[in-house]
């Protein structure tokens, strides 16, 4: 109870400030004044404006961004760290991380209904704690489990694109990122296949999902139990079919899935390994505002270790321990362990979700997520979560005539299965946590930030994160974490 009166008392401290910061900035000759441009830069934009582009019905189009995200953790309480040489706990002294990307888009039109989109990316990243000690709560979406301080460049996305209009109502699709602007029917079937994310199609949620724009903690990137197929940077090669009916729509896809647990080689054999997925979603309005509503179902097929397994293993063979696995591992020298190196084969995971959005007002809007997964094997792709719930909201500037400023509160929590459980009690460690031993609680999160538009496109946010249970270790915590965000769009 006391953490949860600090969470509360946390939450209301920082909306109190933000009022401030906000009722001084509109008060007085003496405040600064920024430019009122209505329309944010756009490249496309400027073509079209001199006769150039049509922005209407789009051949080809061209986007870029650039984000730099910069947290601060200051020390935090701990009963101890990586325990007895079990190494996935994260540092309880001051850390600081970052991440830098750069992405452009291109778009263009192959044929009638074909469209062809291509999306080089760069990163450079300095994570807290080598990306270890947080569970479905990682405090900055853009990590990479291969990142590195030097900048790489990769391609993120290389993808065809087929719409074949069925009848219906037509509806405009306006111009963007990955999207070229045209006409559409309401009746459509849609084919992507290709590289690229599993959550540029599956998963969709206008108030959490875009967190160059909204929130930076992973938690409400997706499910946090959603282990959707993926490499190390979080895209993968596969196919998706989509079917739309007015306010309906039905999502199938398989990708693949990678070689070994949050590593950046694909296994392309994907009638061997695989991720599959299906969602169903509805589109409606409550009182003339705009919501909708998504179930997501998962299944994915993987050469993964169960807990169970990995249990046994060590039981029954003490000498196949954490300290002496010579396949695949995530580095203990805890001999005291079970280790997941030691049971890996061809293992099922599943999983359900419910996805909620709802406007409210013209500018203000909720969101929901809640997955149920199975939780009887390692964390392949995603983060260390077998059940996860997020909700919060969103609110634009315009009540204090900043409309594209926002202010956004979320809060979200992770568990883990009993087996899952089991497993680090005993010293074991997955993809990103494991401290050697436990003392289970559920992790949870608040993140709460305000977004200021600078001027045109250029957007810098302050947040703050409340972390309960890092590790889902109740030894351990609470953790805070204090962010600034740039975000160009150009």
């Amino acid at each position: 109870m006391p953490q949860f009166h600090r969470l509360l008392l946390t939450i209301a401290g920082f909306l109190i400030r933000v009022s401030l910061i906000v009722w001084s900035g509109l008060g007085g000759a003496d405040q600064l004044v920024l430019p009122d441009l209505a329309d944010k830069f756009s490249f496309m934009q400027w073509l079209s404006n001199n006769g150039q582009h049509n922005m209407e019905e789009e051949r080809w189009n061209a986007y870029g961004q650039a984000t730099y995200i910069s947290s601060w953790k200051p020390a935090f309480p701990a009963a101890y760290t990586n325990f007895n040489g079990s190494p996935h706990s994260l540092t309880a002294s001051a850390e600081r991380s970052f991440t830098g990307t750069v992405t452009a888009y291109f778009g263009a039109k192959a044929w009638h209904g074909g469209e062809i989109y291509l999306a080089p990316e760069m990163i450079s990243e300095l994570p807290l704690s080598d990306l270890k000690g947080l569970g479905g709560s990682i405090q900055n979406f853009e990590l990479q489990k291969t990142g590195s301080v030097s900048a790489t460049w990769y391609k993120s996305r290389f993808y065809l694109k087929q719409t074949f209009n069925l009848g219906g109502e037509t509806q405009k699709i306006a111009s963007g990122p990955m999207q070229l602007a045209g006409s559409v029917d309401s009746h459509r079937l849609v084919f992507t296949g290709g590289n690229l994310s599993v959550l540029d199609i599956f998963d969709k949620n206008s108030y959490a999902g875009d967190l160059r724009q909204q929130f930076l903690n992973m938690a409400f990137m997706t499910h946090a139990a959603y282990d959707f197929a993926a490499d190390a940077r979080g895209y993968t090669v596969g196919l998706a079919a989509e079917y739309y009916l007015d306010d309906w729509a039905f999502r199938l896809g398989r990708f693949a899935t990678p070689q070994n647990p949050n590593d950046l080689p694909l296994d392309f054999r994907i009638f061997k390994y695989y991720g599959d997925q299906f969602e169903i979603e509805h589109r409606h309005n409550i009182n003339h505002q705009a919501g909708a509503l998504r179930l997501l179902g998962y299944r994915n097929y993987e050469n993964m270790a169960r807990f169970s397994d990995a249990i046994a293993a060590y039981q029954t063979n003490p000498n196949q321990n954490a300290a002496t696995c010579n396949r695949y591992s995530y580095d203990s020298n805890n001999a005291n362990a079970p280790d997941l190196c030691w049971a890996r084969k061809a293992n099922a995971k599943l999983g359900i979700g419910v996805n909620f959005e709802q406007s409210l007002t013209d500018d203000l809007g909720m969101f929901m997520r809640g997955m149920y997964s199975d939780g009887k094997t390692e964390v392949y792709s995603y983060t260390s979560s077998d059940r996860s719930f997020s909700i919060g909201g969103l609110l634009t500037g315009k009540r204090w005539g900043r409309a594209k400023d926002s202010l956004g509160v979320g809060y979200a929590s992770s568990w883990l299965s009993a087996t899952h459980v089991d497993y680090l009690t005993r010293g074991g460690v997955d993809g990103f946590i494991g401290d050697g031993k436990i003392r289970y609680q559920a992790e949870q999160v608040v993140d709460v930030f305000y977004k200021f538009n600078l001027f045109s496109s250029i957007w810098a946010t302050a947040d703050y994160q409340h972390i309960i249970n890092p590790a889902y270790n109740a030894d351990r915590g609470p953790v805070d974490v204090y962010g600034l965000r740039a975000h160009f769009e150009f």
